[in-house]
């Protein structure tokens, strides 16, 4: 029988990817690939490896910016120490909860109910709604007494959930003797104060460890996007589009995943337009895309008024002629920007709160000075990165969308919405 032709509209082959899954923010790579983290590794293995002989694990807390390794890493520790476990004949699970989606005690108990089931052989129907959080509880007591011997449960992002009982109902589960079965808990966030939020009965009950991952260096995101070079086809990476990813990650931000993330929207963009290889410039362009994606994640669980302190702080660059601003000066550019969005302001002290978070995430720097005995110390705060970025990601917000786009502010800000305020004019 002749070969039947391939349906015209989709290609056979991808001419610019080779394996794409090397490319995705989840995908968690073999051994040899994991660069620039061994000290990271043991130290987590430290923590749950106990696990594997049969003994209670500690409870760990890994802090760090979004792209240093953490979700990774607590992923490949808690497969590794799941395998080893299993070689000592012990029956180890490892669940995993990304607490940005799964936001709510409830979520989270309803997606660790069904990940348990799906892993064993529990016949009894876990409902996805219309049930309360202590119905998907004893699914879990019963499901672990059933078939498991210890269990270590991921939840990235632990700073999104509504409350953190369920740290207090993990963490005492044996005590109470809701069931026999170790568990471990590694919890991760991008919020280093986040166990300042804990109530102290559960911050006690939890009694975790520690861990903060740092930003990767050049060196090391060069090592990490070549591990990665078979996602493409072979000869389409240009000389030079590696280095130069490596180095606009590590001068921006130190973000692994945003580096992929940048080689990933450079391959789509050659594919988009036709090129047979990933150039220089097409890594330049994704970068940008890149960096607006980052902001906007960045930015997506803050409030309205920190996206308008960071609007207000990239505004007074573009219209102005310097790249640090005292908080004071922010604060008057907010005031005014807050007029125009009809938004009533918070406190100048709220808003220092607000680019003090902003500062941990790593979106703009703010930096102690003395202004002599007339002034006193203050802060300077500046971006670090471009300021048009900043007002793209702010306006990707639908109820922030009216706010002038930075071309019109870079023409001096005398083009605004409604009452033609200048921005220029907010000093």
């Amino acid at each position: 029988m002749a070969e039947q032709a391939g349906d015209p509209l989709f290609q056979s082959h991808d001419p610019i990817f080779n394996r794409k899954e090397l490319l995705h923010v989840g995908h968690v790579p073999d051994e040899d690939r994991i660069v620039g983290r061994d000290d990271e590794i043991q130290s987590v293995a430290a923590e749950v490896g106990a696990i594997t002989r049969g003994d209670p694990p500690n409870n760990v807390m890994i802090y760090g910016k979004t792209g240093t390794g953490k979700s990774l890493i607590s992923r490949h520790v808690a497969t590794r120490a799941q395998d080893a476990a299993r070689n000592n004949d012990i029956d180890c699970g490892v669940l995993y909860v990304d607490c940005s989606e799964a936001n709510t005690e409830t979520r989270a108990t309803r997606q660790l109910a069904l990940s348990l089931k799906e892993q064993t052989g529990y016949q009894q129907n876990i409902p996805l709604r219309g049930v309360g959080t202590m119905e998907y509880y004893q699914h879990i007591w019963r499901i672990l007494e059933g078939f498991f011997d210890a269990i270590i449960v991921i939840l990235d992002e632990i700073d999104k959930l509504d409350n953190s009982n369920i740290l207090m109902q993990l963490s005492r589960a044996r005590e109470a003797q809701k069931t026999d079965a170790y568990i471990g808990v590694i919890g991760i966030s991008n919020k280093v104060k986040y166990r300042e939020t804990l109530d102290e009965r559960i911050d006690s009950s939890f009694g975790h460890r520690e861990l903060f991952f740092h930003p990767y260096d050049a060196s090391q995101l060069r090592e990490i996007m070549r591990n990665r070079e078979d996602a493409f086809q072979p000869n389409v990476l240009e000389d030079g589009t590696i280095e130069l990813c490596a180095a606009l990650a590590a001068k921006k931000h130190g973000d692994a995943r945003k580096a992929i993330e940048i080689l990933k929207e450079a391959g789509e963009l050659a594919r988009r337009t036709g090129s047979e290889t990933v150039s220089e410039q097409h890594i330049q362009q994704a970068q940008e895309v890149a960096e607006i994606n980052r902001i906007e994640e960045l930015t997506s669980g803050a409030t309205v008024h920190a996206k308008l302190a960071l609007y207000a702080l990239a505004s007074r660059i573009i219209t102005g002629d310097r790249e640090t601003h005292k908080t004071r000066e922010i604060y008057e550019r907010y005031v005014g920007i807050c007029e125009m969005v009809a938004t009533d302001p918070i406190t100048e002290n709220g808003l220092y709160r607000q680019l003090k978070e902003q500062a941990f995430l790593g979106v703009i720097e703010s930096e102690k000075t003395g202004g002599g005995r007339s002034q006193g110390s203050y802060l300077l705060h500046r971006l670090v990165t471009d300021p048009k970025h900043i007002i793209k990601a702010v306006r990707r917000d639908s109820s922030l969308e009216d706010l002038p786009a930075y071309d019109r502010l870079a023409d001096g800000g005398s083009e605004t919405r409604d009452r033609d305020v200048e921005l220029s004019s907010f000093s």
